[in-house]
């Protein structure tokens, strides 16, 4: 497979890379690989921009089966693995079973959770120090959009981060890449990616806010950006206080009430 990624797409990888310190000599990248069309994207990425960096870099991949009732499709993950010359680590778990058990309250949260231990246990075994997920614009915007309404918080996840516990280094490389122009290179290749297995897809809290973003932004083009936008730190922001406490209602009661 000639491996050659669109300028304007290069470009803003190597962005990311640069503005968040995600890539330096010597690294070994341990690729969190769903078989989707994002993780396929990011491995199919990195070994092109691999290719021409002017530092040395390895890619590896890793593919946590779930357990779901249908299997992975591994001959495909191979295929394309062996394709990109891309070393495969393939980990059959029972993570669905789990993560969909009864009394989970949180399905998705739990399988991720898991799952994240499985990447990481695999990265330390096998000498990795990063691990790359397909995370790409869209879906930053989203959480951002779910930690308002379902968790009260105002956060998205970083493009870099760093695990204390087992001394990896979690990077995004995608975090400028929107999906569509994902979905619209990779239907350019001969590969077709991996369905999800899960049972919950489509059925989501973030399936759920990835349609109201879609809705909102077709009725006004700029709340898509807007979003995108207040996500970044450093810009105006007017926030209430944060809530008193009973001594300072208190004091404020005596102060106000009673004069």
């Amino acid at each position: 497979m000639q491996v050659v990624l669109p300028r304007d797409y290069a470009r803003r990888i190597w962005r990311a890379i640069i503005e968040f310190e995600l890539l330096t000599e010597g690294d070994q990248v341990l690729v969190g690989f769903s078989g989707g069309k994002d993780s396929s994207f990011l491995l199919y990425g990195l070994q092109a921009l691999k290719a021409k960096a002017p530092f040395a870099f390895t890619v590896g991949a890793v593919h946590v089966d779930l357990g779901f009732a249908e299997s992975s499709d591994t001959q495909l993950l191979e295929s394309f693995c062996r394709d990109l010359d891309i070393p495969l680590h393939i980990e059959r778990t029972r993570i669905a079973e789990t993560a969909l058990g009864r009394g989970s309250q949180n399905p998705c949260s739990s399988c991720a959770y898991f799952r994240r231990a499985v990447v990481n246990r695999v990265a330390v075994s096998h000498g990795y120090n990063k691990v790359a997920l397909a995370h790409h614009h869209d879906d930053a915007v989203e959480t951002f959009l779910m930690s308002q309404l379902y968790s009260g918080k105002l956060e998205t996840f970083s493009p870099k981060s760093h695990l204390d516990q087992s001394g990896l280094t979690v990077i995004r490389p995608l975090v400028y890449m929107r999906e569509s122009e994902i979905i619209k290179f990779i239907n350019t290749l001969s590969y077709e990616p991996m369905p999800s297995r899960c049972p919950l897809q489509g059925k989501t809290y973030r399936w759920k806010v990835k349609a109201l973003i879609g809705e909102l932004t077709r009725e006004n083009e700029f709340v898509y950006t807007n979003l995108a936008a207040v996500m970044r730190a450093g810009g105006p922001m007017e926030l209430w206080p944060p809530m008193a406490s009973r001594e300072e209602m208190r004091e404020k009661h005596q102060r106000i009430m009673r004069p």
